[in-house]
């Protein structure tokens, strides 16, 4: 072979190895609609048991389990860091304004939505930056790192990730910092997503996109299709993430609000604040076995009389809770010590 022949196909190869990462970058990639479509799944979980929890269908607050907590946050790190390598790769071959901005718009609007019915809806616990809001607002703040290098990405996460154990402080709870995430208290709302320390998983994920492209194997990836029944169900679901967001809640409280109806609460879920006030009283003169044994007696007692929704709605008087006190003491005498 001669030289000639030889730079020249040295010269192809080059030509074909720097536009492998643009023509991999410029189609929809089923792996990553999956990826998404899974996130929609156990975020549906999720709010199907934080469901049943809100109206009382089951006993466990799932609010108050570490594992619930745990998975919760795992979803919004996959759906951001899905949202940054999805930057990474639609933007590979340049910033793509009006797509940008069609999808920024959709996502701002959704957001907007999401504050407002859940205004009405929940006033004293209102969403106003869940994940939507941090969707929006990462996707304008990550587009500058979208022309560095990977490592300046990855370094900039890092430090979003650890700055809320480094900069916390009472200075920053003003209302109007909370969407920062530095504030010594969480704020109460519904779903709280702020930027710190989530923006530093978006930021990842762009890093992780600018990374993959340039490598072999993402070329397989990208020409991936989903074939068998539960795959492509899971791309469709991934490439309806919003309009599924927005809408499953509304379907799920519903039903369940139906069958809350036919149903009624579960009877432990629903005397739990009964229950927790009364063990909490209790055992300041005796032991949590005796409290736990003393509260249940009172309120199986309490309801079989009509002074059971009063204690539930909190409209008892003073001489009927002199009346709970006596069941309390009857309880007492009848519990082994």
């Amino acid at each position: 072979m001669s030289d000639d022949a030889a730079q020249a196909r040295a010269d192809l190869y080059r030509l074909q190895t720097a536009e492998r990462p643009r023509a991999v970058a410029s189609q929809r990639w089923d792996v990553i609609d999956v990826a998404r479509g899974l996130a929609i799944a156990a975020m549906i979980i999720y709010h199907f048991s934080w469901d049943l929890s809100f109206l009382k269908l089951i006993e466990t607050n799932i609010l108050q389990v570490p594992a619930w907590r745990w998975f919760a946050r795992g979803i919004a790190g996959s759906f951001l860091f899905l949202v940054g390598i999805g930057l990474a790769l639609a933007h590979a071959q340049g910033f793509r304004r009006i797509p940008f901005l069609k999808r920024l718009m959709k996502v701002g609007g959704a957001a907007l939505a999401v504050t407002l019915v859940t205004f009405f809806a929940f006033p004293e616990s209102y969403i106003f930056f869940g994940i939507l809001h941090c969707i929006a607002v990462s996707s304008v703040l990550a587009l500058p790192f979208l022309r560095v290098p990977p490592a300046l990405s990855f370094a900039a996460a890092l430090f979003f990730l650890i700055a809320p154990s480094l900069f916390t402080s009472p200075a920053l709870d003003a209302p109007y910092l909370d969407w920062l995430g530095l504030g010594a208290a969480d704020p109460v709302t519904n779903d709280y997503v702020p930027l710190f320390p989530w923006f530093g998983v978006v930021l990842g994920g762009v890093a992780a996109g600018k990374l993959l492209l340039p490598r072999v194997g993402a070329t397989d990836l990208a020409r991936w299709q989903a074939r068998d029944a539960l795959s492509r169900l899971l791309v469709w679901a991934g490439r309806k993430s919003l309009p599924i967001y927005l809408i499953h809640q509304i379907v799920l409280l519903g039903i369940l609000y139906g069958v809350l109806q036919v149903t009624g609460p579960n009877p432990r879920a629903e005397a739990k604040p009964f229950m927790n006030e009364c063990v909490s009283t209790c055992l300041m003169n005796a032991q949590p076995e005796t409290c736990n044994a003393i509260c249940s007696c009172t309120v199986d007692t309490l309801r079989q009389s009509d002074l059971w929704q009063k204690v539930l709605h909190g409209t008892i008087t003073a001489d009927e809770r002199t009346q709970i006190s006596r069941t309390a003491q009857q309880c007492l005498r009848r519990t082994p010590s």
